[in-house]
């Protein structure tokens, strides 16, 4: 993970605690915080969808995996950082992976000894959960993944490369507004949002998701996501389409469809993202 991708201002931290066990830190400063001063639905999702996915490529070596289904559901904003995910081995089949994720907010401390010292000890406040299948694909199908081997990682701490990025979270991926009423986005498939498997992380689909989410509904923001993951970007761009499910004084739901613009519309990911109105 050496190339300069939308995450690399993160300050992702990782340690594989056991092949079932992986914990991640993740920094939590402005530029990626929603309207509401907490981390943004998408940066949680992106943390997740990378963290989750070292167990699995631990146990099932050399099988490689890919996001098929996410969620996540927060319990109170996560505002003072650094983000902590907590990930544990729930099931390995023949052909799906289940890895369950706890979020917590650091609440001030950097240290992923000690972070892992509190967790242990129920010494830091959920912020939020999560349960990520992943699909088992030959090795093959990442270009360039023969030096990503978390089996050999346990007992480890692992600093990923970090650099500056411009822009907020939603900015810096350059996604285009079609049409703000319906929630018309668009995020080109490029090497700044691509994943070993050449489509558009699952991270990025979740912060297009809730970008358009938050487009045709000024004054919410995004606190849950249910997102199924059902093809891959072959062309792009991505495109989203958002549909009003329940809009009431303090909360809505909303429908995401995302598509491939460039490959006959084929859907790639249905999400559901549930919002809170700001106060």
């Amino acid at each position: 993970m050496s190339r300069r991708t939308f995450t690399a201002d993160f300050g992702l931290t990782s340690l594989q605690l056991s092949k079932e066990r992986a914990v991640m830190r993740a920094d939590l400063h402005d530029k990626l915080r929603n309207d509401a001063s907490a981390a943004a639905l998408g940066v949680l999702t992106t943390v997740v969808d990378i963290v989750t996915s070292t167990p699995p490529l631990a146990v099932c070596s050399p099988d490689w995996v890919a996001t098929q289904d996410l969620s996540i559901h927060t319990a109170e904003p996560l505002t003072e950082g650094p983000i902590v995910v907590d990930t544990h081995l729930v099931r390995v089949g023949k052909k799906t992976v289940h890895v369950a994720a706890e979020i917590f907010d650091g609440r001030g401390s950097t240290d992923l000894d000690e972070l892992v010292a509190a967790l242990d000890n129920g010494g830091l406040r959920p912020a939020g959960r999560g349960l990520v299948t992943f699909v088992r694909l030959p090795r093959t199908a990442a270009a360039g993944s023969d030096y990503y081997n978390p089996g050999e990682w346990v007992g480890t701490i692992r600093e990923y490369p970090s650099e500056h990025v411009e822009g907020s979270i939603y900015s810096r991926l350059g996604m285009r507004t079609l049409d703000a009423r319906t929630g018309v986005l668009e995020l080109d498939l490029t090497p700044f949002v691509a994943n070993m498997i050449g489509t558009i992380q699952g991270g990025a689909q979740a912060l297009l998701a809730e970008h358009a989410a938050h487009t045709v509904l000024p004054g919410f923001v995004a606190t849950d996501i249910q997102a199924h993951y059902l093809s891959q970007v072959k062309v792009g761009p991505a495109r989203s389409h958002v549909t009003v499910v329940r809009e009431t004084k303090d909360h809505a739901v909303v429908d995401v469809r995302l598509v491939d613009a460039g490959a006959d519309d084929q859907v790639l990911a249905l999400t559901t993202v549930t919002l809170q109105r700001l106060s």
